[in-house]
Order: structure tokens, then C-alpha cells, then sequence
């Protein structure tokens, strides 16, 4: 019944941010075609509930093509890859929006693990133990481990174990103190998103 009611709260807020925040994601997505080349969004691979791929939404932060030489390469505070746009939208998680829409898709919730990309799943997964059981649950937009701190360019391991803790303690009530506690943190975390 609980996961039955945390379905439903997704699907109520999200929408109702969705239409709310219409208007300042069209500014968003304008900021970011006009000072940099290349779509507004981006899309990428991300393992969620169960182990499975989905394709999550966010606003183009990084200049285009920004792993064609490197490959996948972690995100980091100052990342010379940014845009200043991008750096501003990481700063307060406002690249993070489009992701409403896996959220309404129900291959996210508001409140989760944090997806990862594959290539980081496979090598985690190998380095940490018990680090596939945050896709016991679904991911979010926001978790137990990014109030607390741990969210950006952090020690993964911190990560993990928060996350695990969520997925062990998880409950109704601790997602809505969660979502509840998330702006204050992003305003006060320099750790981005």
C-alpha cells in the first residue's frame, strides 16, 4: 500500500511541476541553445530498478561531445567541460527538471538512489560491496544520501552506503522528509548535483 501511495505522490507532484516550472524550463532550455552548440537536452544511459537501462532527460550542461576523446569520465566541481550556463543549472540541480518526465514515465521517482551510467554501474559494482542493491528501489531526482551531503562530486563509497541505509529504512514518510529537506540542501551544498 505504501509504494502504491508513493507511486501516486510522484505522479501528482511531478506533474504538478511540470506544469508549474513550463515556462521557466522553455527559458532554460532557450539560455542553453543560445550561449552554446548543440540541443538543449541531452539524454543518456542509465541503470535503474532491477538493473534495468532507461534513458534519462537533462538540460545540456557540458560543451557537445565532451567524453568523445576521454569516454565516460565522473563530473567534477569546476569541470572545465561545463558551459557557464551549465555550471549555473549544476549549481542549483535546474538541469536536473527534465528527469520529471522519467519520473512521470515511472522509471524514476522523486525520491531514490541516484541513477548511475553503466560503465560506473559495472565498475562500483566490482569495487563496492553490496553497491547493486540500490536497484532494489527505484532511483530519484533527489535521495537519503544527497540531504546528507553526499551527492556531486563526493566520495562514492558515502554515497553508496546512505543509499543503503534508504533502501533498507525505506518508507513513506522518510521519502517525504527527503523531498521536503531537498531545497534547503541545494541551496547549501557546494557539492552540485
Amino acid at each position: 500500500m505504501s509504494r502504491r501511495l508513493s507511486r501516486l505522490l510522484d505522479i501528482v507532484l511531478s506533474a504538478a511541476a511540470l506544469a508549474l516550472l513550463a515556462l521557466p524550463m522553455l527559458a532554460i532550455a532557450a539560455l542553453v541553445k543560445l550561449t552554446s552548440r548543440g540541443p538543449a537536452l541531452y539524454h543518456q544511459d542509465r541503470v535503474g530498478l532491477g538493473g534495468k537501462t532507461f534513458t534519462i532527460y537533462k538540460f545540456r550542461t557540458m560543451r557537445l561531445n565532451a567524453e568523445a576523446e576521454s569516454g565516460p569520465v565522473w563530473a567534477r566541481r569546476g569541470d572545465p567541460r561545463c558551459t557557464p550556463i551549465g555550471n549555473l543549472l549544476r549549481r542549483f540541480c535546474l538541469d536536473e527538471l527534465p528527469q520529471l518526465l522519467n519520473v512521470l514515465r515511472g522509471e524514476m521517482s522523486l525520491v531514490g538512489p541516484r541513477p548511475e551510467r553503466p560503465f560506473f554501474v559495472r565498475e562500483f559494482s566490482q569495487r563496492i560491496p553490496g553497491y547493486a542493491r540500490r536497484h532494489d528501489v527505484l532511483p530519484g531526482l533527489t535521495g537519503w544520501a544527497q540531504i546528507n551531503g553526499w551527492r556531486g562530486d563526493s566520495s562514492i563509497e558515502k554515497r553508496v552506503e546512505f543509499d543503503l541505509y534508504y533502501v533498507r529504512h525505506w518508507s513513506l514518510w522518510m521519502n517525504v522528509r527527503i523531498m521536503l529537506l531537498t531545497p534547503f540542501r541545494i541551496l547549501v551544498d557546494q557539492n552540485g548535483c
